[in-house]
């Protein structure tokens, strides 16, 4: 009987090729099979390891679901599959998490080969706490989703880490400081462990980025949630304020929730009143006046 199949998550330089290591290229190397975003990119790590890989497949966010039959099929004749991604590591904002599922539904065991990966390399040399924290991946490109998203992130008190391409970094940037507020602080980082590695260290509202290039990870401070509740007056006052500049009441809430340090449930739920209280008194006649309807003269 020939040995269990087994899918191996094998984590590869996120730019500086030095540092993949021994393991790694010892794995790439002994795979049946070696699951890969680019065959092309893949091939120029492996020919720079020195490893002749026995076989490549495209494993991208396209192709991902049609390869699990492939690779299960590997595994049941008691190979070796090893995934990796273009850059990091498997399954964190890139293929690699339905292979698992696939893999440890069909009894299959799963190990991984850690290494870099830019989320912790950003946040480990962002200066902003890392004790306790969530990475957030790419956020939704438009709608509602990316609203509510930002919603989520301006209330959040762990430090947050989220990955952006260059094309979409300067609008990431604004919205973020319009919903988080411009005093929130952040780090960008782009080019990591390459030649001209950068990692800006700001506020949302003065950071500045140059010429975008090269893939970004941000890394936001967490929202300062106050000790005592602050005065029900002072969060009209600045409500209103934010409605009367023109945002909209989810923006205003938000921004709200973000200044104040309260929920942005409990923003909303007073931004909501304020705005029913002051399109009423638009409405209402003004305190004095006399409405006449049907009067003769004397």
């Amino acid at each position: 009987m020939g040995s269990p199949g087994r899918l191996v998550l094998v984590a590869t330089p996120i730019g500086n090729l030095a540092d993949l290591s021994p393991r790694a290229t010892q794995e790439l190397g002994a795979a049946d099979l070696v699951c890969c975003e680019d065959t092309r990119r893949t091939g120029r790590l492996l020919q720079h390891a020195g490893v002749t890989a026995r076989r490549l497949a495209v494993c991208n966010e396209h192709t991902e679901r049609d390869r699990i039959d492939d690779v299960v099929a590997v595994l049941g004749r008691g190979g070796t599959v090893a995934v990796v991604t273009d850059a990091g590591t498997p399954g964190i904002s890139d293929p690699g998490e339905r292979l698992v599922r696939a893999a440890l539904d069909a009894g299959f065991a799963v190990s991984t080969v850690p290494g870099p990966t830019a989320l912790v390399s950003a946040l480990v040399s962002s200066g902003l706490p890392t004790t306790r924290f969530v990475f957030e991946g790419f956020l939704p490109r438009a709608g509602r989703a990316r609203q509510e998203r930002l919603g989520e992130i301006a209330t959040e008190t762990r430090t947050v880490v989220l990955y952006e391409a260059p094309h979409r970094i300067e609008r990431t940037i604004a919205d973020l400081a319009e919903a988080c507020g411009p005093d929130r602080s952040v780090a960008v980082a782009r080019e990591l462990t390459k030649m001209y590695e950068t990692v800006v260290r700001s506020t949302l509202g003065a950071v500045e980025l140059g010429s975008p290039r090269g893939e970004y990870v941000v890394v936001i401070g967490g929202a300062v949630v106050n000790a005592v509740a602050p005065d029900p007056v002072a969060v009209n006052e600045v409500i209103d304020a934010l409605l009367a500049s023109g945002l909209s009441t989810k923006q205003s809430a938000t921004r709200a929730a973000g200044d104040l340090g309260i929920s942005r449930r409990d923003a909303y739920a007073v931004a909501l009143t304020r705005r029913e209280t002051v399109e009423r008194t638009a409405k209402s006649p003004p305190a004095g006046a006399a409405v006449r309807q049907g009067v003769t003269g004397d």
